[in-house]
């Protein structure tokens, strides 16, 4: 029996049909037969879950109020805050590093009522499209054997599709979410930049790092981002604006469609599907000429790895994490313990990093990838003064098989095309998975600065068209 959707399983212990301990036993049981093979958790709360399904169950029985997310259970990825939980953001310069307070994030979700049940394997330090760069190990897809499940949020995505949870917490720098999202048949949600707190999360680069959820309907999904959102005092790049509670509402009339080139013929015909359904049923479907597709990628990474080499410089043998043994003097304490605690991927990034801030090409690289990020910014509010949402491919191929493109870095950061442009700009973008297509393929929809409810709206909207799976939105189908 497949586990209850959260909504469904709500119901159900209202009604006395089920309990929250049972469905956290359901889901143990799944974790232990599936988890050996997938390495999507690094970590199994189990007992801590069992013992907050239990005390749910106790209040239900006793007749009070349980809180909005009472037993929704989850999961963190590995650079997420948990206090007094293992943190290694799946490296070995982590190690046995126990986390001295929680997540903004996970505080709310915890104090909604939901319960976490384990800690999810991710690329090392959110580094990578494939899962295939954690010190402990590549995730494999929960449903095509051989295939990677995207990454960096791998682990988390692959948690959901499996089964063993409700919901998944992960990261998105550019892309880390609403790709493995894609990959295993999901939504997943990349907020606006700043609606989400970041305190508690380990950067990577942060003036793009945003915490979203992973989820196998847009109902759960919905329900996680309206709690975690809000302002934040501890985060200095918070939003201090309301967050409105999502409510049915007409969908978007006006639809952007950027076209791309060099997509799979699988996505190629998956996405026409959509834009004559879209047209059929009377929507404003325009095509757009996007003309900075060859500029994303290059920009995106001159940048996040600028951010990385100084946020990552913090690691350095001393102050906690990993530290090498028998080193002669301070600086080669610092060059071996970060030379054997960090991995290839992460290594590559600081490396290029700190060539593109060094002296001499600061002007050429950094800066001018920061005038192309403005660039596409203003390109992007003056297509919303026109259009209420776009599309864009999430991904140009669907999963790809384990070690397909490890040999070759650039076609790894060429799978990040679509999805970087959202976290450039700072706008919100909801994948969307597409139905009817025999392996995974997704769709994003992105939408002007904190307008996440109009993205709802338009993924419900595609529900009701039958291109997505909304249709199975609390009617208990997992």
């Amino acid at each position: 029996m497949k586990a209850l959707s959260y909504p469904a399983l709500r119901r159900a212990v209202l009604e006395g049909a089920t309990t929250f301990r049972a469905a956290v036993e359901e889901f143990l049981e799944t974790i232990e037969r599936r988890n050996p093979q997938l390495n999507a958790l690094l970590e199994v709360y189990a007992e801590e879950a069992r013992e907050a399904a239990t005390q749910w169950d106790a209040a239900q029985r006793r007749g009070a109020p349980l809180p909005p997310l009472a037993g929704l259970v989850y999961v963190h990825k590995d650079n997420i805050a948990y206090a007094n939980h293992r943190l290694s953001a799946a490296s070995r310069i982590l190690e046995g590093f126990v986390a001295p307070y929680s997540a903004t994030a996970v505080e709310r979700l915890q104090a909604a009522g939901a319960i976490c049940i384990g800690r999810a394997n991710c690329d090392e330090f959110a580094m990578g499209s494939s899962n295939e760069n954690s010190a402990y190990g590549p995730v494999q897809h929960p449903f095509l054997e051989g295939y990677v499940p995207g990454g960096s949020s791998g682990g988390s995505a692959a948690a959901v599709a499996a089964g063993f949870c409700h919901l998944a917490l992960g990261s998105d720098t550019g892309g880390s979410i609403r790709q493995p999202a894609a990959f295993c048949g999901l939504y997943g949600l990349k907020p606006t930049y700043g609606r989400i707190s970041r305190y508690g999360l380990i950067a990577y680069a942060s003036s793009f790092d945003q915490i979203g959820p992973i989820a196998r309907t847009l109902e759960e999904l919905i329900l996680a981002y309206t709690h975690m959102a809000g302002f934040d005092p501890r985060d200095a790049t918070s939003a201090q604006r309301p967050v409105e509670p999502y409510t049915p509402s007409p969908p978007p009339r006006r639809w952007g469609w950027l076209t791309a080139a060099g997509l799979s013929p699988l996505i190629e015909e998956a996405l026409q599907n959509l834009y004559k359904t879209l047209s059929d049923a009377g929507y404003e479907v325009e095509t757009i000429d996007f003309p900075y597709w060859d500029y994303l990628v290059p920009t995106y990474y001159i940048l996040t790895t600028a951010e990385a080499s100084s946020n990552l410089a913090r690691y350095d043998g001393v102050r906690y994490g990993y530290r090498a043994q028998n080193a002669a003097s301070l600086a080669e304490l610092y060059a071996r313990s970060r030379s054997e605690g960090f991995g290839r991927e992460v290594k590559r990034r600081i490396l290029l990093g700190t060539f593109v801030l060094s002296s001499g090409y600061y002007e050429a690289y950094y800066t001018k990838a920061q005038k192309v990020r403005r660039l596409l910014y203003n390109f992007t509010e003056d297509l919303f003064s026109r259009y209420d949402v776009l599309l864009i491919p999430t991904s140009a191929t669907p999963p790809f098989r384990l070690q397909e493109k490890t040999t070759d870095p650039i076609q790894m950061y060429l799978s990040d095309l679509f999805t970087v442009y959202a976290n450039l700009t700072g706008h919100p973008a909801l994948q969307v998975p597409l139905s009817g297509t025999p392996l995974p393929v997704g769709v994003q929809i992105l939408g002007p600065l904190f307008a996440e409810n109009r993205l709802f709206a338009a993924a419900y909207a595609l529900g009701d068209l039958g291109v997505c799976p909304t249709a199975f939105v609390g009617t208990g189908v997992a």
